[in-house]
């Protein structure tokens, strides 16, 4: 299925926010981590997956694997 750049955007926009909120982050330092530990480019590579899942379900499992390449949030 396609997905619309818009559609991507929004999403991964707001799933930015409830990482940060998450882990007390502001949006930039959200950003920054999950471009750094490729957070960032596992939803881009697996957007018709990620999409599906409650945000809840994605950030602890992006989490994790930003702390497998790295990263130290816990």
């Amino acid at each position: 299925m396609q997905y619309s750049a818009k559609e991507k955007l929004e999403w991964t926009i707001i799933f930015i926010y409830e990482f940060g909120k998450r882990f007390g982050l502001t949006m930039k330092q959200s950003f920054s981590y999950l471009n750094r530990f490729k957070g960032i480019d596992f939803i881009e590579k697996h957007y018709g997956y990620a999409h599906t899942q409650s945000f809840e379900t994605m950030v602890e499992d992006i989490a994790g694997l930003c702390r497998r390449m790295g990263g130290e949030l816990e």
